[in-house]
């Protein structure tokens, strides 16, 4: 008869310093901290005025819904983030035709202005970032993350806007 031991009777342990989505949560955060200096420094944006203000500058004009989709936020951070945009008088609404509810949004001339202005800092940024690694390094976490973002799309159907 086997007797069992001490070890065999402890619960797992969970690694969190090892475990991939706490690492990826980890870093991602960490670099989005680092670039909210430059936007809040240039702009004095906060992160969900920023990914609004780009998306916008990215895409042209969208909906408070399309935004948060695109931009993983919740919809409560995109209207704050519209709200304080609209403020500064760097985007409008205008109401959709068919249905009043929806508001299209769109960068005025002065956001526009401010987007441009931000571009190449935010490509100076990520290119500082992959400046520390190698090419096969880079070229990995490129491949990486590409792979587990479609696996998550396929899994899923998209990946989900469950952040902030």
């Amino acid at each position: 008869m086997a007797i069992k031991s001490e070890a065999s009777d402890a619960p797992e342990i969970l690694n969190l310093e090892n475990f991939l989505p706490y690492r990826l949560y980890r870093l991602a955060d960490a670099v989005s901290r680092e670039f909210s200096r430059i936007y809040k420094d240039s702009h004095g944006l906060t992160r969900p005025e920023w990914r609004t203000l780009s998306g916008l500058g990215q895409h042209g004009t969208m909906t408070a819904t399309e935004l948060g989709n695109q931009s993983a936020m919740h919809k409560t951070k995109v209207s704050r983030a519209v709200a304080e945009l609209e403020r500064r008088r760097w985007l409008t609404r205008t109401a959709d035709e068919n249905d009043r509810r929806v508001e299209h949004l769109a960068l005025t001339r002065v956001g526009l202005a401010a987007y441009r202005e931000m571009v190449p800092l935010a490509k100076a940024f990520e290119r500082d970032l992959l400046d520390k690694l190698s090419a096969s390094e880079g070229a990995a976490i490129s491949n990486g993350l590409a792979a587990l973002e479609a696996a998550l799309a396929s899994t899923h159907g998209q990946l989900r806007n469950d952040i902030e």
